[in-house]
């Protein structure tokens, strides 16, 4: 860890920088007037923290387990996607060089969404000032040869806040990676009623082969968001289509399928009227060309969920595949990154209010 020095000069107004711990796992914290940020060093430099100080209302969804330090005890069947979710804490994640389910490529084996989640980072300070505040995370993955960075800027009283990311192969080898940012929303948040606005024309696909008699929406569904057919028995209205952009009762069935056709301009918003506050994400769409809709409306019985949680997952990425990395290699949509090559992308985060 590059440290952000113990000597460096201390305020308590303006943008600000402080370091802590949060269950034995270290921190660092960027905040100002509206906004309050965390960070966990030693767990994939993980949001879990989005904290809107006016209404003292925590945007980042916390799991029923919270944060877990994964040194302070032996996991009792140390499986691949176990490395994941036993220790899953909510919040926003960083999924790379695979998304999803554990998947093996070039004679290794990836667990639930990549390396990189799992991993300490690195973190250093870019900037420092009453105005504006800036930290670079690093992290080298052991597993494949790649080096992923993300600077995160936070500037005024604004409740807007940015990531800056970019992935270096550092081999000789021509190598493709998954990557993308698994941004969830959950209690207190969310709550039935809630809206997820997307751009006109984009549209929503669900994989053919899945097994989807529990879920929301059948295997193979497509078509433009956000109504869809529903599975017999799912919440739907009159005519039988899902609505997808309307958050239902606790109790409803799960969902995962994949949104594109963002163009240019990606984003999406998830608005309360009972907070009167939304969420904006923008994004790069020509790097992260999907957005994978992940439900959970606390009808899971088994591992991990039991039952316990009612969350959306609204997830950035540059690639769709129920198989991990080899699938997004064999349908074309996984990064091709050559030899000593670099890609860059950007998401944008702002806290609204309702109506403005």
């Amino acid at each position: 860890m590059v440290l952000t020095g113990r000597w460096r000069t201390q305020r308590n107004w303006g943008c600000r920088i402080s370091e802590g711990s949060l269950s034995g796992l270290r921190t660092i914290t960027l905040e100002n007037r509206t906004l309050r940020l965390t960070f966990l060093l030693d767990r994939g430099a993980d949001l879990v923290e989005l904290l809107y100080k006016p209404r003292d209302l925590d945007l980042a969804w916390l799991t029923a387990n919270g944060v877990k330090d994964p040194t302070a005890y032996q996991n009792s069947s140390p499986e691949v996607s176990a490395t994941f979710h036993d220790y899953y804490p909510g919040g926003w994640q960083e999924p790379f060089p695979n998304f999803g389910v554990s998947a093996s490529q070039w004679g290794a084996t990836f667990g639930q969404h990549g390396e990189a989640p799992t991993l300490p980072w690195d973190v250093e300070i870019v900037e420092d000032t009453a105005d504006a505040v800036a930290v670079r995370f690093s992290v080298r993955t052991p597993k494949a040869p790649f080096q992923l960075e993300r600077t995160v800027s936070l500037a005024g009283e604004a409740s807007r806040f940015r990531y800056d990311g970019r992935v270096t192969n550092e081999s000789d080898v021509p190598l493709h990676a998954m990557w993308g940012h698994h941004i969830t929303f959950g209690t207190p948040f969310l709550h039935p009623g809630v809206r997820i606005v997307m751009p006109d024309g984009v549209r929503t696909f669900v994989h053919p082969n899945a097994d989807r008699a529990d879920y929301w929406l059948p295997a193979g569904s497509e078509g433009p968001w956000p109504k869809l057919p529903a599975n017999p028995g799912a919440p739907a209205g009159g005519d039988g289509m899902a609505d997808l952009s309307v958050v239902p009762p606790r109790g409803s069935p799960p969902e995962m399928n994949y949104v594109t056709g963002f163009g240019d301009d990606g984003w999406y918003r998830v608005e309360s009227d009972e907070h009167g506050l939304g969420a904006e994400v923008r994004w790069d769409a020509d790097t992260f060309p999907y957005v994978w809709h992940w439900h959970e409306y606390g009808a899971s019985p088994d591992y991990f969920a039991y039952g316990r949680h009612y969350n959306i997952g609204l997830e950035p990425a540059s690639s769709w595949s129920p198989n991990g990395l080899p699938g997004a290699i064999a349908n074309g949509t996984a990064i091709p990154l050559p030899p000593r090559t670099r890609t860059t992308s950007w998401v944008e985060y702002e806290v609204y209010p309702v109506g403005r």
